[in-house]
């Protein structure tokens, strides 16, 4: 038997710490008034805290598992349901085209910056020269995560280092309302991801690497790459199991294969071909397929400007718009043969002899 680390997780909140950090979210003056209903509030929601009420909301499993009887979040059903008919609309031949593009950037003008970012103009710029190659473009925009109220990406648990069958494909980690991890966006995301027949990240540079709205949806997206469809295999979270399943052999399924991608990553003075690397480092582990050299796109704009006429140097860069439509028509020129059995590439045929 493997042995099972244990020690770093601290006890549980006293009631007055509860308290603290419950009320913190309510400090406004204009909540005076209901002092008395959040004191029942914080009551349930202690309650829930106390029991571990993870998911409140569950079902059996039902045929097809592992442990049919096994109780399994109902929100984690819906999410499983709508990847699993996404997959089958992706695998029809007569379903349309689709291309997820992706904003990396955590700026927009709908919050604390007042301006749109530069990586939205440019996906903007891919999106218009998509469309009119019958492609269905969905526009992922992760600088809502600083914007709109209440959107999340919670943060990976790194449930795939205690084992891999311990990462559940899709994440099962949230929504968990014990602990008010809740609203998390990426029950959405990863339908989408899986909807798409490529995906193109447009992206800035924060401080060397990818900004923490993108860097958020990456890490939770370990799921896609081995990860486990049968939560009930693992008794839902126990990692005794989910070692004895991955000695036994793993087969690492990679749930999101055979999509294709582009990428365009700007910055103003350093990092830029550092994250283009990692991105495509990444995407390429995960099983999809660049779309040539043309789809993997690194620049600086404004280099060594100021922040303040950045977007007046985007303006002035042609050539950098242009190549940013070359991404997009890489990426349609891939989709296109992708789709119709054209699309050759050595790794989808060859075994991987280090799949983790």
């Amino acid at each position: 038997m493997i042995q099972i680390r244990k020690g770093q997780a601290p006890e549980k909140l006293l009631r007055l710490e509860f308290n603290t950090r419950f009320r913190a979210a309510f400090k406004d003056p204009a909540f005076r008034a209901e002092d008395q209903s959040l004191d029942r509030l914080e009551e349930i929601a202690w309650q829930a805290y106390t029991e571990g009420r993870k998911a409140p909301f569950t079902q059996k499993a039902g045929p097809g598992y592992a442990d049919p009887d096994y109780q399994l979040s109902s929100e984690w059903v819906v999410t499983r349901e709508r990847i699993a008919e996404a997959q089958r609309q992706w695998a029809d031949s007569a379903s349309p085209s689709r291309v997820l593009l992706i904003c990396g950037s955590a700026r927009n003008d709908g919050t604390c910056p007042g301006e749109i970012s530069k990586s939205f103009r440019l996906l903007e710029i891919a999106r218009k020269t998509l469309e009119p190659a019958a492609i269905q473009t969905d526009v992922l925009d992760l600088s809502l995560l600083t914007s709109d109220y209440g959107r999340h990406i919670h943060p990976c648990k790194g449930c795939v280092s205690t084992a891999m069958p311990l990462c559940h494909w899709p994440c099962s980690c949230y929504p968990n309302y014990a602990l008010n991890q809740t609203n998390d966006w990426m029950a959405e995301i990863y339908e989408r991801w899986t909807a798409a027949h490529a995906v193109i990240i447009v992206s800035p540079v924060y401080w060397y690497q990818s900004p923490s709205p993108l860097k958020l949806m990456i890490d939770r997206l370990v799921c896609a790459d081995g990860g486990n469809p049968d939560p009930t295999s693992t008794g839902g979270k126990k990692a005794g199991k989910a070692k004895a399943l991955e000695m036994d052999g793993w087969d690492y399924p990679q749930h999101l294969a055979g999509r294709a991608y582009g990428l365009v990553v700007h910055g103003d003075v350093a990092g830029v071909e550092e994250s283009r690397r990692a991105l495509s480092d990444w995407l390429d582990w995960m099983g999809f397929m660049d779309a040539g050299w043309e789809a993997r796109l690194g620049r600086h704009i404004g280099y060594y400007e100021p922040y303040a006429t950045s977007h007046e140097s985007l303006d002035e860069d042609l050539p950098i718009q242009e190549e940013t439509r070359n991404v997009a028509r890489a990426v349609a020129t891939a989709v296109f043969e992708l789709r119709s059995g054209r699309f050759q590439r050595g790794r989808a045929v060859l075994s991987r002899p280090r799949p983790k």
